[in-house]
């Protein structure tokens, strides 16, 4: 019988959940009485229902989500009613807009409501069939032609012009994620793009300001988010991740995937050594049959040429960004591929930019050093920073009272487009009572 869980004081927990393509994980965070985010609980269970960022297999992932959610409330000794959940893929798409304000020239001083004219109108930005909104991220604002302005709230202006991130997906891979969410028992309190979610963990506001690529190499997709100045500039996705090397290894050394995984995880290098390349290494054979002696030189090579791909259309992501002159922190490397011995050399050697690892570890506690110690935890860690960010004054947006809440939504224009997750919300709900209307019929 598994023990009671306690339910006290839910407030002060958030829940962050992964739902990548080789491991679905689940982080269980608290604030302590030092107002620190703390880890009480996590899990990771293998992912064999999602492809590339995206499920792809609806009863898989949501047995997956239910174990990771099991194992998770017995560490932290909690109920889990609420995620914050990670979206990615390659339908994942980011566009640079621009919205004007005309206010004549004896308007009143720039107020928010003169900034939520100028988001409605990117909400309201020509899509493609299939394709929504997830998030508008104001870049910098133009007053009277001045450039470069972060908050034009209390300036004079007769013009103002809002320069805009603008992030979009396809709905229907989000409505399959909020559907196994929903089946695993849970509700989705917010859905966030899985690299401004790596950020949070592994960035400083020092690295941001000075300029640093975020590469976040997962297992079905490499995720890319530039900032500069503090803000995210630029955001992609290569559809190329650590199962592209293991599917290499599969082809090169005519393995099954398992040895190819294991061979990948013990014995990979981005660049090896001399001394290693003069290396074979013996696989047990299948079914009892003859071994297999594999070159390290063979694999070597199989490994270097995929990373080096992969790398290669990071640079041109960064070149093209128009931001690869304004990197003063770098690149930093995160996610389960950024693990492989002497990635950070290559990186620095394909882009000729410095390259680092980033840990999860620089804004967190927990009894976990393991899960703080490995890269790969960086999304799931982020995703619950971010849930905290949403309830308290935890770096860098302040909270707001219920007085200034009210007010916020009395001056937020009617017209401004439903949220990503409203919109996933309205549909699916739509499908349930057509289904109820055809049952009692």
């Amino acid at each position: 019988m598994r023990p009671q869980k306690n339910t006290t004081n839910p407030e002060r927990l958030t829940v962050g959940l992964d739902i990548g393509t080789t491991k679905i994980v689940m982080m269980i965070g608290k604030l302590n009485e030092h107002n620190k985010i703390e880890i009480v609980g996590s899990a990771t269970t293998p992912s064999t229902g999602v492809q590339q960022g995206m499920v792809t297999n609806i009863v898989h992932t949501i047995q997956a989500i239910k174990k990771a959610k099991e194992l998770a409330e017995d560490a932290a000794q909690v109920e889990v009613e609420q995620v914050i959940v990670g979206i990615a893929g390659q339908h994942i798409r980011s566009y640079h807009n621009t919205s004007v304000k005309m206010r004549g020239q004896d308007a009143d001083i720039i107020t928010e409501a003169d900034i939520h004219d100028l988001t409605s109108q990117m909400q309201r930005m020509a899509l493609a069939p299939g394709e929504s909104i997830i998030d508008v991220i104001p870049q910098n604002f133009v007053v009277d032609g001045l450039p470069e302005i972060k908050d034009p709230i209390g300036m004079q202006g007769a013009r103002l012009e809002g320069n805009y991130h603008i992030i979009t997906g396809q709905v229907n891979p989000a409505k399959n994620i909020y559907r196994c969410v929903e089946e695993s028992g849970m509700k989705v309190l917010d859905l966030v793009l899985e690299p401004l979610a790596s950020s949070e963990s592994v960035l400083t506001e020092e690295e941001k300001e000075a300029g640093v690529a975020l590469v976040d190499i997962g297992g079905g997709t490499t995720d890319i988010a530039i900032f500069q100045d503090g803000i995210i500039r630029h955001t992609a996705v290569i559809p190329f991740g650590g199962n592209s090397i293991t599917r290499d290894i599969m082809t090169g050394c005519q393995l099954l995937q398992r040895y190819a995984e294991i061979l990948k995880i013990k014995h990979g290098y981005a660049i090896p050594s001399q001394e290693m390349l003069n290396r074979v290494i013996t696989i047990p054979g299948v079914q009892g049959g003859a071994s297999k002696t594999i070159s390290m030189a063979n694999l070597a090579s199989v490994i270097k040429a995929r990373m080096e791909e992969i790398l290669e259309c990071v640079h041109v992501e960064i070149r093209n960004s128009g931001f690869a002159s304004h990197l003063g922190a770098g690149i930093v490397l995160t996610g389960g591929g950024s693990q492989l011995r002497h990635i950070r050399q290559l990186t620095s050697y394909v882009t000729g930019i410095d390259a680092r690892i980033g840990l999860p570890n620089s804004h967190v506690h927990g009894a976990s050093d393991d899960v703080l110690a490995h890269p790969k935890y960086a999304t799931s860690v982020g995703l619950m920073m971010m849930g905290f960010r949403k309830k308290y004054q935890i770096n860098p947006e302040p909270v707001l009272t219920e007085k200034v809440k009210q007010k916020s939504k009395e001056k937020a224009p009617d017209s401004i487009k439903p949220s990503f997750l409203d919109i996933i919300k309205k549909q699916i709900n739509s499908i349930l009572e057509d289904d109820t209307n055809d049952t009692m019929n």
